[in-house]
């Protein structure tokens, strides 16, 4: 079976997912763990997200498609919800850089063992979304997969 296609094939290429998430993660962590409290205000590029709402981005993420990767495997026909991206930035607008570097780690490590932990047939579970059609499992693992280099890349950027 090929690997899906998702918004984020261009960062994962023909990388094992799991692998990469798992390596992500720790990346992330490695990366900045440290930081002082100003470097999470610095952005990566004008008019762009902070580290802090990086993280709390690469949070959220977690929460959204670990709940619709788990709705889709125990919920027939689960028709997943899109959302919008910069609203809920503002909705965690208080959280501290270190705070969000938490929520991330904890939501991320959380949904790769869950991820890990799916048979071949879960992770063919079909799913439908507003955007983006017939889905599966995989599908979703995979863009996750490739969202967290995006994401790694900016970090590395403002490091």
């Amino acid at each position: 079976m090929s690997a899906p296609t998702t918004p984020y094939t261009k960062y994962l290429g023909d990388r094992e997912p799991l692998a990469t998430i798992r390596d992500s993660i720790e990346r992330v962590a490695t990366l900045v763990r440290d930081w002082p409290v100003d470097r999470f205000e610095r952005s990566y590029s004008a008019g762009k997200w902070s580290a802090r709402q990086v993280l709390t981005h690469l949070a959220q993420t977690e929460l959204a498609l670990g709940t619709r990767a788990r709705m889709a495997v125990v919920t027939p026909g689960y028709a997943a919800q899109a959302w919008d991206q910069d609203s809920w930035i503002a909705l965690d607008s208080d959280l501290s850089g270190q705070e969000a570097l938490g929520a991330f780690l904890a939501t991320a490590r959380m949904n790769l063992a869950f991820f890990e932990g799916l048979s071949a047939v879960q992770r063919a579970t079909t799913l439908t979304h507003p955007e983006y059609g017939a889905l599966t499992v995989d599908w979703i693992i995979h863009q996750m997969a490739g969202h967290h280099i995006n994401h790694l890349l900016q970090l590395q950027q403002i490091a």
